[in-house]
């Protein structure tokens, strides 16, 4: 990536446009929190140290970027104001905290949001995920779901379609509608469907095992068999109970239900592969017409019953979902409807009953921000018996961290190490003078990361977070270079962000990154390189070799960037002798003055 926008910003640079072209150093995080447990260090030393050998390999191998204009997110400089647009998004409503089930990595003993969790592991060190209850800071990004797919609109074109593809899916806005379901000698239970026009076809209903409804349902025989399934769910992440190819299993709770249109009961089950904050924790099955439902149902001998005749063959023989269009059949009044009319006409069935209402509703989830780690920006709250959650003065920023710990006092102990700290931990509360206590959690990283191009346009102003007519000339910016692996992460996080504080009357536009450019990987015998592999390329032996020029033209010469570029198969040499014909044939042409 980093060669990818030398060449943008050459390139523009040569055509006499003004390029800022600016560096910095995303310096918080796990990787330097554990280096500095096992150097028995200071994070900011090994970080600091890392950088410094970095910048000068950078320097060494030509980069042309202005460097008047580093930024580190560590500084506290410059979390300074990544804890001054915490408080202004908390003031807004869009920081706040909840108990909710989270993703817990025992390994790094600190939570992880559903983006951070890969097959179940821990993205960072591979640990196998569990689930805790904890009491935890949310960013409401779910506030922005329809803004950050409907501006869209402005990427398309300019950004790899394959990234916003990822981003809608990841929000997953879908229409429907929530429907009232009577159990027997219990509570309504609504559920949310994007096909109201199956509800014929629905045969079974289920719950999140983890929901509270779950346990609320169950009948005495069962609790200890949901019991024990439960705990087995805590080791799987959200993203793998959505898998598709995932062994369907289950709990039934022994209840049923009513159907509001047909009267019909319907036995309730408990399962893994419905999210208890997804909709309402709750489906009704329609497993004709849902493979997973299909799945579920083949799994557990359930009935299966097709009410959209699409021609194909019937879901119970061929054990496959129809999910396309077609017409309703074996549903009341809404045979002989195409899918279009049906959902219309259904919704208006259950609204004139009063057990239903056309809805929207989002696979996005609230962005979880905070961690129980050291080495990040501390959260700008003090914790008061009696005023409850304080924000600190603007006037006392940045709360920064001790520099008093290191080595084994940041071990993960199940707590943010901060929380050992008393003489920094206890204080005096704001707003009433009584005893307090600081927030001990620091913020996910991707928070420093999600405003940074912002703050390149008025990187020394410490009067004000960003200077507007800075803003004005340099930003949005125009090229953004960078991995596919950011998708769902840090591209749809800095979305989330601008929109933010766009509204809060801090920038003046809604989308950080006019282009965005997916550069690929350089590999080494088809491999990432790693150390565990032993298959790196030292840069600086390369360079030595064959010097920097022939680097770069190797880079530029052995694929478009948005491939990736296998080093057992270029040829720096190669490259060298075309500079050298090169450069002798500049020399004749200017001997003989042509």
């Amino acid at each position: 990536d980093v060669l990818s926008v030398i060449m943008v910003a050459r390139h523009w640079m040569q055509r006499g446009f003004d390029v800022l072209h600016p560096i910095g150093w995303d310096s918080f995080g796990l990787p330097a929190e554990n280096a500095a447990i096992k150097r028995d260090a200071h994070p900011a030393e090994w970080t600091y140290a890392n950088i410094e050998t970095q910048k000068r390999s950078f320097q060494r191998y030509g980069i042309a970027v202005d460097w008047s204009r580093e930024l580190h997110t560590s500084d506290p400089e410059y979390y300074r104001w990544t804890q001054w647009l915490f408080q202004q998004l908390y003031r807004r409503g869009l920081a706040y905290r909840k108990d909710s089930p989270v993703n817990w990595c025992p390994q790094d003993q600190t939570v992880l949001a559903n983006e951070q969790v890969v097959d179940g592991r821990c993205e960072r060190c591979g640990t196998e995920v569990t689930k805790r209850t904890l009491n935890q800071w949310y960013f409401r990004i779910t506030e922005y779901a329809d803004a950050l797919l409907d501006d869209m609109d402005q990427l398309t074109g300019h950004w790899p379609e394959r990234v916003l593809a990822m981003q809608r899916n990841w929000i997953g806005r879908s229409e429907g509608a929530h429907v009232d379901f009577q159990v027997e000698d219990g509570p309504v239970v609504t559920v949310f469907t994007t096909r109201p026009d199956t509800l014929h076809g629905a045969t079974f209903m289920v719950v999140a095992a983890d929901a509270p409804l779950a346990a609320e349902l169950a009948g005495d025989d069962v609790r200890a068999e949901l019991e024990a399934y439960r705990e087995d769910l805590k080791k799987v992440s959200d993203i793998d109970r959505q898998a598709t190819d995932r062994p369907k299993s289950g709990v039934f709770l022994g209840r049923h239900a009513v159907n509001p249109l047909t009267g019909e009961r319907l036995p309730i089950w408990a399962s893994d592969y419905v999210l208890a904050d997804y909709g309402t924790g709750a489906i009704m099955a329609v497993p004709a017409h849902d493979q997973r439902d299909l799945d579920f149902a083949r799994a557990m001998g359930l009935p299966v019953r097709a009410v959209l005749d699409t021609g194909e063959e019937d879901p119970a023989v061929s054990g496959v979902a129809t999910t396309g269009e077609g017409i309703l059949v074996n549903s009341g009044e809404l045979d002989g409807l195409d899918k279009t009319a049906a959902i219309a006409r259904a919704i208006e069935i259950v609204q004139e009953c009063g057990t239903g209402r056309g809805t929207t509703t989002y696979r996005l989830r609230d962005w979880l921000l905070s961690r129980q780690r050291f080495w990040g920006t501390p959260i700008p709250v003090v914790h008061c018996p009696d005023c409850g959650e304080v924000l600190v003065p603007e006037d006392q920023l940045p709360v920064t961290l001790p520099t008093d710990l290191k080595g084994e006092q940041l071990a993960p102990k199940g707590q943010s190490p901060l929380a050992a700290a008393t003489s920094w931990v206890e204080v005096d509360c704001p707003q009433c003078g009584g005893p307090a206590r600081r927030d001990t959690d620091t913020m996910d990283t991707f928070v420093d990361s999600s405003w940074y191009m912002l703050r390149y346009a008025s990187p020394n102003d410490d009067a004000r977070v960003f200077d507007p007519e800075a803003l004005r000339r340099w930003l949005p910016v125009d090229q953004y270079v960078g991995g596919v692996e950011h998708a769902i992460l840090h591209l749809l996080y800095a979305r989330f962000f601008t929109k933010a504080l766009h509204d809060l009357g801090l920038v003046p536009f809604t989308e950080p990154f006019r282009a965005l450019l997916n550069q690929g990987q350089v590999l080494n015998g088809g491999k990432a390189m790693s150390k565990s592999l032993g298959n790196g390329v030292d840069l600086g032996d390369q360079l030595d070799e064959f010097g920097v020029d022939a680097v770069r033209l190797t880079m530029v010469f052995a694929s478009p960037p948005e491939d990736d570029v296998d080093w057992a198969d270029v040829a720096p040499g190669a490259a060298g002798k075309f500079l050298a014909r090169a450069w002798r044939l500049a020399r004749d042409v200017r001997a003989t003055g042509a």
